[in-house]
């Protein structure tokens, strides 16, 4: 998050970042290659481009035993032409000799039983096919190498779900697309292949009443080749017992340190509008994060700025020689006045993610970095925790990371070994719940023990960075007939990290106090053709819900959120009202409450915030 920007980028503008990433290391790096425990003939891998983005692709092996015996590792190999290149890689070690590539399994996954499979992954640069494959040295018997020129099949239609019952869910796909023809599809529960079927229709049996599923299809084709996923659809089965409301739901807000500026949004301002008394918990933002460190993001705004009787939380104005001023002692002065607010110190954001991967080679050394800052005597009792603001780990954002999918869980470890039970330790997460996108970049499960929750940015999904459109709400809570991409919605994110184990009473729903818009738009619905971006106050393609629900009222509402077409801009934003819908879906599923980027967006007497607290209690 750019100081300068008023608003928070969840980074999907890059098409290519929607795959995972991991360290791909030169092959010199490695001390050499063991020696394969199994005959080749034992084993199987099958090559899949799973996706294709003009400049670059993402693609898998899935490794099979076809022998009696069980594999202890693995190793596959292939040629790639000149101008075709693995940039990074996911659940193997991938290495490279000029155009010849080597995957060999990581620690967790070298076993596999007889009738096992198992599939690693990478994203790469160029246009190229592999050749030449070996698996444990031998060539890749039943493995299926297309021709030049065969292209995979298409995704199906994103699957509809009906006929939901206690135990059983209907699944419904229009036809994928493929040169040589659509063998089959295979059906996907929380990522574990249920069914293969011919047929457009499934229907799965045997869950649990009152459970979160998630589906995706894919297709095959006549010579094995597997297209991209459909999906994900989530599904709640019926039954069970009711969902209780979290008992105290956090309502969380983020303060910019740079609102001080050109916003003149202070700390008094929470007050005024009335939301001091509607929330339980800040996150400041940002620190920064830069040599392995946590560092001060802005010391002017964060406790030089002195501030005047008439700005101050309690009417007395700062003096020369005051130990501390500026935001953390406006702060100070708030919890003061309203003793159940907790604040968190966020770092990291948009702008200073790229620091994350030097820290992540020191989680230990990063942690007490953290902790030592936000720990400092001039402002101890100012926080009350930690939030980490990572855009995105193993991903890529502004930057791409490459710190492996366990860089996440390890750093929130180290965090609350320094920190202790009684600080909170939180972090913002990716929303991107395509398959094999951000959130499967990260083992977010995993690092469940060690935060307390996590800020799920549900908002970003679409806007003017595609400034031809199509237009689409950038923060949907559900999918829609039309959506321009499977996955970027606020239902299947939660679902998706919900099936990866992470409790729905620490997942927050995101919440943005503003909209995302496009200029030179005739049609109304969502999916009109633009021009570009809107005009808005501080950056084009972006305006305040105070400007918005005046300037530009709704038109119309689409999965959970509105819509507002005047003159030929168009803008997608959320309002008292489908706020208030959104809290009640976050209750029914359990989740720990919500949260909102920002203050400074709402109206002077906290319409949204109003309705965040209404619709949780």
């Amino acid at each position: 998050m750019s100081t300068q920007a008023p608003t928070r980028r969840a980074g999907f503008r890059h098409r290519a970042a929607a795959g995972l990433t991991a360290l791909v290391l030169p092959l010199a790096a490695m001390v050499g290659l063991a020696t394969p425990a199994e005959a080749a003939t034992s084993a199987t891998a099958t090559y899949t481009k799973t996706q294709d983005w003009g400049s670059g692709f993402g693609a898998n092996w899935t490794i099979k035993n076809t022998g009696t015996t069980t594999l202890t590792s693995w190793t596959v190999e292939w040629d790639y032409p000149t101008g075709t290149s693995v940039t990074s890689a996911w659940d193997a070690t991938v290495t490279s000799s000029g155009t010849h590539w080597t995957a060999k399994n990581v620690g967790w996954n070298g076993t596999l039983a007889p009738g096992a499979s198992l599939s690693f992954g990478y994203n790469g640069a160029g246009s190229g096919a592999p050749s030449g494959c070996k698996i444990n040295g031998a060539p890749c018997d039943g493995s299926t190498q297309p021709e030049p020129g065969d292209k995979a099949p298409s995704a199906p239609g994103t699957p509809v779900a009906s006929g939901i019952t206690n135990t059983s869910v209907k699944l419904t796909w229009t036809a994928a697309t493929d040169d040589k023809g659509v063998k089959n599809y295979d059906v996907l529960r929380n990522g574990t292949k249920v069914a293969t079927t011919t047929a457009l229709t499934h229907t799965d049996t045997g869950l649990t009443a009152g459970t979160d599923y998630s589906y995706t299809v894919v297709a095959r084709d006549t010579i094995d080749q597997t297209g991209p996923a459909a999906g994900p659809v989530s599904v709640r089965t019926t039954g069970g017992p009711d969902v209780p409301p979290p008992p105290n739901a956090v309502k969380l807000g983020y303060f910019t340190n740079w609102g001080v500026y050109g916003r003149n949004y202070h700390v008094k301002n929470i007050v005024t509008s009335g939301s001091a008394s509607k929330i339980t918990h800040i996150n400041y933002a940002f620190g920064n994060v830069q040599g392995g460190k946590c560092t001060i993001g802005d010391s002017y705004a964060d406790y030089d700025k002195a501030y005047t009787a008439d700005q101050s939380v309690d009417g007395v104005a700062d003096t020369w020689d005051q130990p501390l001023r500026g935001n953390f002692n406006q702060l100070r002065k708030l919890k003061k006045a309203y003793p159940n607010i907790k604040v968190l110190w966020s770092f990291g954001g948009w702008t200073w993610s790229g620091g994350f991967g030097q820290a992540a080679q020191n989680p230990a050394a990063f942690a007490q970095s953290c902790y030592d800052l936000v720990e400092d005597p001039r402002w101890a009792d100012v926080f009350d925790g930690i939030d980490l603001d990572w855009e995105y780990p193993n991903a890529c954002g502004l930057t791409c990371d490459t710190s492996g999918p366990a860089a996440f869980k390890n750093m929130m470890q180290a965090m609350r070994a320094k920190f202790g039970a009684n600080n909170l330790v939180t972090a913002a997460v990716t929303a991107d719940g395509s398959a094999g996108g951000k959130i499967d970049a990260a083992d977010y499960g995993g690092a469940a023990p060690y935060y307390d929750w996590l800020n799920v940015m549900t908002y970003d999904f679409f806007g003017a960075w595609e400034a031809k459109g199509p237009t689409a709400p950038h923060s949907p809570l559900t999918s829609y007939a039309g959506i321009p991409q499977a996955g970027f919605n606020s239902a299947d994110a939660i679902a998706k990290f919900k099936a990866k184990g992470v409790p729905a009473s620490k997942l927050l729903l995101g919440i943005g106090f503003y909209g995302r818009g496009w200029t030179g738009v005739t049609q109304s619905a969502p999916g009109g053709t633009a021009t570009g971006a809107a005009p808005g106050t501080y950056e084009a393609g972006i305006e305040d819900y105070k400007v918005l629900k005046n300037s530009c009222p709704v038109t119309g509402t689409i999965a959970g959120t509105a819509y507002a077409h005047c003159g030929t801009n168009w803008w997608s934003y959320d309002t008292p009202a489908t706020v208030t819908s959104k809290m009640s879906w976050a209750k029914s599923q359990g989740l720990g409450g919500a949260f909102f980027w920002e203050f400074s967006g709402d109206t002077t007497n906290g319409e949204l915030v109003g309705a965040i607290n209404s619709g949780l209690s």
